[in-house]
């Protein structure tokens, strides 16, 4: 007999049979589960559209343009020079059409078609050769007093109209007192600053070439006054 066997036959009973009951305990059993393949698929092409997602999202981060922004207002139909504009760095979408730095001396020289914020980017068609007098036309200057210029700031390319106004007690030779007023239809290609001392600002106007003499004649006349068109331009 072993010497652990004589061991627990001496021992107490309940220490014997504490003895005898304690055995290996064994692990638990986990069974396995069932792999369901249509939701590995799912979270494979997930997986798979995000990165493509975030593939496609640092191109475009990383694809960057220069191009040419407007970094002073600008009027329509006011020459731009260089320190108009400005160049920047963007992500720029293929739907917008912008003009690319390296073409900033093809738009230096030619006239804002439209008017032009500051901060915005400048397009191809924001641009133009073509001066604001048309084949045509005339251009006949226009000395306005202070009590005569309008609140509303003269901006180039906006309608208006040049009423002759006599002077009071005065009718043109031929005409009645009550004769309809005269009026001609004009634009407007520039507006300077009011002058030091006298506030007078000169509007040079366009008008048809017919009717250019006339507005020069109301204009030395001092019969001559703006009236602004409506401002969508009818």
């Amino acid at each position: 007999m072993s010497k652990i066997q004589e061991r627990l036959d001496t021992a107490p009973s309940g220490v014997s049979q504490q003895v005898r009951v304690a055995r290996p305990v064994a692990p638990p059993r986990v069974s396995a589960r069932r792999r369901r393949p249509g939701v590995i698929a799912l979270s494979l092409a997930l997986i798979a559209a995000g990165g493509a997602g975030v593939a496609v999202l640092l191109l475009q981060v990383g694809h960057r343009t220069e191009v040419v922004t407007v970094v002073r207002d600008v009027q329509v139909g006011q020459v731009r020079s260089e320190d108009d504009l400005g160049r920047a760095s963007v992500a720029l979408d293929p739907a917008v059409r912008a003009v690319r730095a390296d073409d900033l001396q093809s738009v230096v020289g030619k006239r804002a078609a439209v008017e032009l914020k500051s901060g915005s980017l400048l397009a191809p068609s924001q641009v133009t050769r073509d001066s604001l007098v048309k084949s045509g036309e005339q251009l006949v200057p226009v000395g306005l007093e202070p009590k005569e210029i309008p609140a509303t700031a003269l901006v180039p390319g906006q309608k208006l109209q040049l009423v002759h106004v006599p002077a009071q007690g005065t009718t043109e030779a031929g005409k009645p007192a009550d004769a309809a007023v005269r009026t001609i239809d004009a634009r407007v290609v520039k507006a300077s600053g009011a002058a030091p001392g006298t506030g007078v600002v000169v509007v040079d106007v366009a008008t048809s070439a017919t009717d250019g003499p006339t507005a020069a004649a109301w204009e030395a006349e001092g019969a001559l006054r703006l009236v602004l068109a409506a401002p969508d331009g009818s």
